[in-house]
């Protein structure tokens, strides 16, 4: 039953996206004046899957130094006591573990989603292109508005990505499941690479009809030759 509202959660957090409005100047159309709108969707989870995996890589690492520390100390005779108090300190599914883990989520969603959105080159491309978005100056406030926008969304979705990824660990602790654990991120790619599958074989399927509607519009259309 978790397992199955995890999924439909993050279906539908994937989905979620906030659509700024963007509005072009007036045009001169065969309709007369006419007003062009388009929406500029900035979803909310805009990093993916790649905070809880920086997240837990970065936490694998002085695991795996500890361990080798560890091996070395043992081959020597004894092992040090504070390399074991370390480790069990660290261990998967410690509090300071997963306390560690959602700050590391939260850091590297900020950090990825402000270098995959880049809010000065998309203020730039607007004012090029005469778009505008209502109740904002082209330029520096427009820049300043998606700074603005942007810390708010990912403030959603770096909660998100923290509840995915330790909600499933915490419970799977508290039930005593320490061999079988409901891992969060593993199910959090599985269902975005599902979901970006579905939407590729969609997308095909869409470019297919119209290459077929278009080849039978040529062909209807091509004059006879007498």
């Amino acid at each position: 039953m978790l397992s199955v509202a995890l999924v439909l959660f993050i279906c539908f957090m994937e989905r979620a996206q906030r659509r700024v409005l963007i509005q072009y100047p007036k045009r001169q159309t065969a309709r007369g004046m006419q007003q062009e709108r388009s929406h500029l969707p900035i979803k909310i989870n805009t990093a993916g899957v790649i905070p809880p995996i920086f997240a837990s890589s970065l936490l694998l690492m002085p695991l795996t130094v500890l361990q080798w520390a560890g091996n070395q100390a043992n081959s020597q005779g004894g092992a040090s006591d504070w390399l074991i108090t370390i480790s069990t300190f660290l261990q998967h599914g410690s509090p300071a573990y997963e306390l560690l883990y959602g700050v590391g989520i939260a850091f590297f969603c900020f950090f990825y989603t402000a270098v995959q959105f880049n809010s000065e080159e998309t203020a730039d491309n607007l004012k090029r292109h005469g778009g505008f978005i209502p109740g904002v100056r082209p330029g520096k406030a427009t820049e300043a508005y998606f700074d603005y926008l942007l810390n708010r969304i990912t403030v959603v979705g770096a909660a998100y990505l923290v509840f995915i990824c330790l909600i499933p660990d915490l419970v799977s602790t508290q039930a005593g499941l320490t061999n079988l654990r409901l891992g969060g991120t593993s199910l959090l790619i599985v269902v975005n690479v599902t979901m970006d599958t579905v939407s590729q074989i969609q997308s095909h399927l869409i470019a297919h009809q119209y290459g077929d509607l278009i080849k039978k519009a040529k062909l209807k259309t091509t004059p006879r030759r007498r």
